[in-house]
């Protein structure tokens, strides 16, 4: 498995050459099979039902950042948009295989960056590494079609064109990640320390510089700068905020870095391994920098905003893969043999666990009560009728085929609540949750919403969370007004409007 190192590791890698035509196929097989359980469902996560709720709105007239909303950049939602003009909004499938493209974009650029700097052998497993990492997260983190997955091949992206010295190219991939994902911006930090290294002329800093601003002056000039700055940033401060559930996040945090590093042992175990063995080789190695520097920058990324979910773990993919496939060669070339390549086999079968766990064991529970309430909604009303889903999980508007009454496709908008997002004191929920908490204006753009257009039938979906419409005194009020209830499915409650 280890190799020499190029002569020339800054140097371009020579043209038509067949190891790319070896290792794409490669990498688009494994890539498709470790996310085999993603075509298994039809949501992985309630952001893929957020997303397609979203697009469905957006096809049927709606505008971004106006009568559909999210804390989120644009590009994701016009994606969705996108796909389903072209195949329909009855299947996620395209975009499920727009996830299988986005890994192996990913692995191969990542596969470059190390064959360049570190030799062929180093990028095969870089490569494979890329892919195989992606999953080791609970599935329905993993294996989604969401923000941090088609986020990673603008991330690589960047860092490739620095690399090469491309810096209009790569301020362009930067801009492109943080459209995809706010925190996706934070990849810029190892293009600036490329460009330091490289030295360019003032002129080609400002050109880099203009070409991240470009994008986000274009988007906002096109949605409206207050709105685009409000959703993309500043509406988010409270949501950010885990004042109350500090223990939770804490443990939600420590969990997911468990799964990645179980996921990652075997490149543990070798960088140990390395480490106890001095300063080895005594090689400088060259991008090994780049590597640490761009790893803390993503590392820095999934703790902005406390929150923790594991789908923000993927956002260290693609430096986590570079490390560990230098560890690896290293390794080989300190001692030769078959062990890392043992090791690489190791991975490899800690990511079939990852896999099999997606396949027969993930939880369904959610999905099919979702399921279940978007098939009682679809036979209490009619299509076009406006309904209400008072609850955290999108994906039901998706399974009811009903347009959304309001443009907060959750509870969270106005309550501040976020899945996962509770702390018991004493028994008692210790968070900021309630209507003072909820986004600025957001209750009443909601009961403009409600008198404007008032839902056929109201499903109040919080089975005891803390943003329950018992503890919701202005739709509690509404509900007594103008609704009665008329039955429970799975816990939740419907309300249907009087006559």
């Amino acid at each position: 498995m280890p190799s020499s190192p190029r002569p020339h590791p800054w140097a371009r890698p020579r043209t038509r050459d067949p190891w790319w035509l070896r290792l794409a196929p490669v990498v688009l097989l494994l890539t498709t099979v470790t996310r085999l359980p993603s075509f298994t469902r039809e949501l992985s996560n309630p952001d893929e039902g957020f997303l397609a709720t979203q697009a469905r709105q957006l096809t049927d007239g709606g505008r971004l950042y106006d009568t559909v909303v999210d804390r989120k950049p644009p590009l994701v939602p016009l994606l969705y948009q996108g796909c389903f003009a072209v195949f329909g909004d009855q299947s996620l499938w395209p975009l499920k295989v727009a996830a299988v493209l986005a890994v192996a974009a990913t692995a191969l650029l990542v596969a470059s960056l190390a064959r360049r700097w570190w030799g062929d052998s180093a990028g095969w497993t870089a490569g494979t590494l890329t892919v195989l990492l992606s999953v080791a997260l609970v599935p329905e983190d993993s294996q989604a079609a969401t923000f941090e997955i088609f986020m990673l091949p603008w991330t690589a992206l960047a860092v490739w064109c620095a690399d090469r010295r491309r810096w209009a190219l790569a301020g362009l991939a930067v801009a492109g990640a943080a459209l995809t994902k706010q925190t996706g911006g934070a990849v810029w930090l190892p293009v600036l320390y490329l460009m330091w290294r490289a030295r360019p002329r003032p002129t080609v800093c400002v050109l880099s510089l203009a070409s991240v601003a470009a994008p986000f002056v274009a988007f906002a000039l096109w949605f409206g700068p207050g709105p685009f700055l409000y959703w993309m940033v500043t509406g988010s401060g409270s949501y950010a905020s885990v004042t109350g559930a500090e223990l939770h996040a804490l443990l939600r945090a420590l969990g997911n870095a468990s799964l990645v590093a179980m996921g990652a042992a075997p490149l543990l175990w070798a960088a140990l391994r390395l480490a106890r063995g001095g300063r080895g080789d005594g090689e400088r190695w060259p991008g090994a920098t780049v590597v640490w520097v761009w790893l803390g920058a993503s590392a820095l990324g999934v703790v902005v905003g406390f929150q923790f979910y594991g789908h923000y773990y993927l956002q260290l993919l693609p430096p986590l893969a570079l490390w560990g496939a230098l560890v690896l060669h290293r390794l080989g070339r300190r001692e030769p043999g078959p062990l890392p390549g043992r090791l690489l086999a190791a991975t490899a079968a800690l990511s079939a666990c990852f896999v099999l766990w997606g396949l027969l064991l993930a939880p369904r529970g959610e999905l099919d009560h979702a399921r279940t309430l978007g098939a009682e909604v679809r036979e209490r009303t009619r299509p076009g009728d406006t309904v209400l889903l008072w609850g955290m999980h999108p994906e039901q508007y998706w399974f009811a085929d009903r347009p959304p009454a309001s443009r907060y496709l959750t509870a969270g908008f106005l309550t501040n609540y976020s899945g996962g997002r509770h702390s018991l004191v004493g028994g008692r929920h210790a968070v900021r949750v309630g209507e003072r908490y909820a986004m600025d204006g957001a209750w009443d753009h909601f009961r403009a919403e409600l008198a404007d257009h008032p839902p056929r039938l109201v499903v109040d979906d919080s089975r005891g969370k803390p943003y329950a419409i018992s503890r919701t005194p202005t739709l509690r009020a509404y509900l007594r007004d103008h609704y009665q209830r008329v039955g429970t499915v799975g816990g939740a409650v419907l309300w249907e409007r009087r006559s």
